[in-house]
């Protein structure tokens, strides 16, 4: 089988501080890119051009070097650059995104790619780091932290809890790389328990051990939510400027017992009721309880609204907050704050939040990634940032 190539080859020189920057991403029949190199000094980078030319393609990319699924959510396969000539290929081409990243540790090496299965096997996500083939992607988030905002995310507090829960899962992981394990194991647990209710002939003693997982790793995923949302609160309430200040809470069932009493009388309720709750599940194909129907409250402290009875203007404006607030954060407790991936933000904010933006960018002294159809949008970054042209899934260097 061939293999896609991922591996961060030659030696890049690394700025030095605490800054955690890419500076060499390689893309490999990664989407539109069939093989792209970009050299980055560390600075924030912003990349300009058309619609369609592979500006996002480029932040997808970046954002495969945390676990997850990338900021498209996108099956694996389906990332993969298809040929625009030649016979079509039976399986999806094994596509690789390879990094060096400076960390305050020192420098890293990320590789990750894909793997299709042949004869019946299971696509593969392949994640090396220094050489090294790793078990899982899990310790990806030991060496980079990411955030990113793109337009579609501009429906957030509209749109169901789902996509919420994973924006608050993203800044969980950027502070306990753990989470990720934890809400996989509690997710896999009740997969399981769901397949042997349906099935309706449920080994009792399976069953219960499923249900004492899904308690222990969900009151964990529940508090390790509560526990971001209150120091990011804290830091969201205290800000200044032109974004706006705002109150955030976690709601559902089990952050609910966590507030009555400890975590252990947490899991002993959550696992009683799922014991009564076997015949309604098995009915309904689902559980109907637990950390994933939580749900992420925000408000608008400067005019007391919901999230989600503000103007679209005043939404982007606390979305944009909650990234800054969370950069902070992690800069403040972990020595270096996260890569931000900013789609398109320039365009959809006023001149006065858009320099403040850029600002709040300088001051974070981050790598931040800024893609844009309008380079003059970007002036007032020049000499502060790298740019980029983008076009026809080719990346050079620009002027301002």
């Amino acid at each position: 089988m061939a293999t896609a190539d991922f591996a961060a080859d030659g030696a890049v020189p690394v700025a030095g501080g605490g800054r955690l920057a890419v500076r060499r991403l390689t893309l490999t029949d990664f989407r539109c890119y069939r093989h792209q190199r970009l050299e980055a000094d560390g600075v924030p980078v912003v990349l300009t051009g058309p619609n369609g030319a592979g500006k996002t393609n480029l932040l997808e990319g970046l954002s495969f070097l945390v676990p997850g699924r990338g900021l498209r959510r996108a099956r694996l396969a389906d990332v993969s650059r298809r040929p625009t000539s030649g016979r079509p290929q039976a399986l999806p081409l094994p596509w690789g995104v390879a990094a060096v990243i400076g960390t305050p540790a020192g420098a890293v090496e990320i590789g990750t790619g894909f793997e299709a299965g042949t004869d019946g096997g299971r696509d593969k996500r392949i994640v090396r780091i220094d050489g090294e083939t790793q078990r899982s992607q899990t310790p990806l988030a030991e060496h980079v932290g990411c955030q990113w905002l793109t337009p579609q995310m501009d429906r957030l507090f509209l749109d169901g809890p789902p996509a919420r829960r994973r924006f608050l899962d993203r800044l969980v992981f950027g502070s306990d790389p753990a989470h990720a394990a934890r809400v996989n194991a509690y997710d896999h647990a009740m997969r399981e328990r769901t397949r042997l209710l349906s099935a309706g002939r449920a080994d009792a003693y399976w069953l219960k051990a499923l249900e004492q997982t899904m308690a222990a790793q969900g009151v964990a995923v529940a508090a390790a939510r509560l526990e971001i949302a209150g120091r990011l609160g804290a830091r969201l309430a205290a800000s200044r400027g032109a974004f706006p200040s705002a109150a955030i809470r976690v709601t559902g069932t089990v952050e609910a017992w966590l507030g009555e009493g400890p975590a252990l009388q947490a899991e002993e309720k959550f696992q009683h009721a799922l014991v009564r709750r076997r015949g309604q599940d098995a009915q309904e194909g689902r559980a109907t309880l637990g950390p994933h129907l939580s749900d992420l409250a925000v408000t608008h402290l400067g005019t007391g609204r919901p999230a989600e009875l503000c103007s679209t203007g005043e939404q982007k404006a606390l979305l944009v907050a909650l990234v800054l607030a969370s950069a902070r954060m992690r800069a403040y407790e972990m020595g270096a704050a996260p890569l931000l991936l900013l789609d398109e933000i320039a365009a959809h904010l006023d001149e006065t939040r858009r320099m403040a933006l850029f600002d709040e960018i300088q001051a974070l002294d981050a790598q931040v990634w800024l893609t844009g159809t309008d380079a003059t949008l970007f002036r007032p970054l020049a000499g502060r940032a790298q740019f980029f042209a983008v076009a026809d899934a080719r990346v050079t260097a620009a002027g301002c």
